[in-house]
């Protein structure tokens, strides 16, 4: 559609690149919004939200024409009610019936108020004693009333968006009648508390105006796992699996690539899952599943945790039918969630006042290193248990280094995480200025990686900046949680961290507005809006 032509009051589906598409109307634009000088696109009016900005070509797709396909990309509640809107616009025209002015900033208001002096001044004309009399005696009040009071209302008023990105639309909110309703879930919490606020105000607008970004987020889509495909790399080991059973619990997004790996070298493993519809694929590929974390630890000589925290970590030993339970001198522990050196300590002392063996085993990597079986493993501990571990390490894994005492593989874990945090965001600023001035975000990445900054880390998430869909491979919560601790050793060791701490309230402020279960390289929506 990049030659598409539309006219005003055309309907459409508007697009910002990585949001669902949004239902709306080629607009005259409002004397606040600026046009862009070097895209081509049109200005659109989006339907519930009341809100305008000039789209590209390429994001505009005529409406009916994709309206089965489009309108079940996106379920939330703002979405539905913006379809209902653009479909009663649709009949509307289909009748003849000529709209009003959408929209509620200053253009608006100018726009309409004419409109209803001229409709109260023809009415007026029309002879007294017909039914419409009074009506047309009541509408030139209320218009003679409505133009007295028009100076007051709109002195100090100011548009509610202020800043327009020529490739990116307004943010969709909710409509004003959802206003005086309970906020929605699938809506940022501080927007919804705005919408409860008085809208009409000029300090609300100039809050929103502080706000210029993305409200609707939606959970990235995973894709199923193929549990029994075997990777390439996988393929190439010759890797002798060790007779020992092996535990795993927690079944996340490194979690499963991990049991996928045991099982296609020919490892037994027990599962466990907080969601135990996950042990599903798993256990038809030949895992068996423990009802428990006891009952895991119980079956395997050496059990594997990996879950997001270190709390979640913590509550898996020490809760109801915990690891401490089943724990024996004839049994292997090891932690591979990503945590800090004193939790590590203490789940260490725990696990050997029972007689166990422990070892923490860091991960480096992503969910496609996870499924392919190439991590980076930094091992602590009990030496013992690394040498048991081998045959697994082998097969999820293309490195495993033994650091020494536990709290070193937590440590080394924490700095390699602190210097790609601080990297990711310096990568989402600069593509974000690219992007404020006029540049090619994509000329960018190219010229990128002919230089020194070339990196596979780097160039994968600056495409996955572009392409915008943040599909997740290192969950953004998970690295603001790993800068979170990096600066609490930080303290402790009292060495300063200025660039890790502002690193940590970019990714902590795209946490909050929704983007927590999404990639890394979505900290690019905080640094571009």
């Amino acid at each position: 559609m990049a030659d598409a032509t539309y006219t005003v009051g055309d309907p459409v589906w508007a697009k910002l690149k990585g949001f669902s598409p949004w239902p709306g109307k080629i607009a005259q634009a409002p004397d606040h919004l600026k046009t862009p000088s070097k895209k081509k696109g049109f200005c659109v009016y989006f339907f519930g939200t009341e809100n305008y900005a000039f789209i590209e070509t390429q994001f505009i797709k005529p409406f009916l024409q994709h309206r089965e396909k489009l309108a079940k990309a996106n379920k939330s509640n703002q979405f539905k009610e913006a379809l209902l809107v653009i479909d009663e616009y649709l009949r509307k025209r289909e009748d003849g019936v000529e709209d009003a002015p959408e929209g509620n900033g200053d253009a608006t208001a100018a726009a309409t108020e004419p409109a209803r002096e001229g409709a109260a001044k023809s009415a007026a004309e029309k002879p007294s004693g017909t039914p419409s009399a009074k009506k047309t005696a009541a509408d030139k009040s209320a218009a003679e009333k409505a133009k007295k009071r028009k100076p007051r209302e709109t002195k100090d008023k100011k548009p509610a968006v202020k800043r327009v990105a020529s490739d990116a639309t307004i943010s969709p909110a909710p409509s004003p009648a959802k206003r005086a309703r309970e906020p929605d879930e699938d809506s940022d919490p501080f927007t919804s508390l705005m919408n409860h606020s008085s809208s009409t105000t000029a300090g609300t607008k100039r809050v929103a105006s502080l706000l210029d970004r993305p409200t609707l987020v939606m959970r990235p889509e995973t894709p199923p796992l193929d549990v029994e495909q075997v990777s390439a790399a996988l393929k190439q080991k010759n890797i002798q699996p060790s007779d020992l059973r092996f535990g795993v619990l927690g079944l996340g997004v490194m979690g499963s690539g991990i049991v996928k790996n045991l099982l296609n070298s020919g490892h037994k493993v027990h599962v466990w899952n907080r969601s135990s519809d996950k042990c599903d694929d798993f256990v038809r590929a030949g895992a068996e599943h423990g009802l428990t974390p006891s009952d895991v630890i119980s079956a395997a000589d050496v059990t594997f945790c990996c879950v997001s925290d270190p709390q979640v970590a913590k509550d898996i030993i020490f809760g109801n039918c915990g690891v401490l339970q089943e724990i024996t001198t004839t049994k292997g522990y090891v932690e591979m969630t990503g945590i800090d050196a004193e939790t590590s300590q203490d789940l260490a002392d725990a696990i050997g006042a029972k007689g166990g063996r422990y070892m923490e085993a860091q991960v480096q990597g992503s969910k496609q290193q996870a499924e392919e079986g190439t991590l980076v493993l930094l091992a602590a501990g009990d030496r013992s248990l690394f040498d048991d571990c081998q045959s697994c390490f082998q097969a999820v894994g293309k490195n495993s280094f033994y650091l020494g005492e536990v709290g070193n593989a937590s440590k080394m874990n924490l700095v390699l995480q602190l210097v790609t945090g601080v990297s990711l965001a310096g990568l989402a600023e600069g593509m974000a200025l690219a992007d404020r001035a006029g540049l090619q975000q994509k000329d960018v990445l190219e010229v990128l990686g002919l230089t020194a900054l070339s990196c596979p880390l780097l160039l994968e998430k600056g495409r996955a900046i572009i392409e915008g869909g943040f599909q997740t491979q290192m969950a953004l919560k998970h690295m603001q949680k790993d800068l979170k601790l990096s600066l609490t050793m930080s303290d402790q060791l009292e060495q300063p961290l200025p660039l890790t701490a502002s690193a940590n309230e970019v990714f902590k402020h795209a946490k909050r507005v929704g983007y927590g279960d999404h990639d890394v390289s979505a900290v690019y929506i905080r640094a571009r809006f």
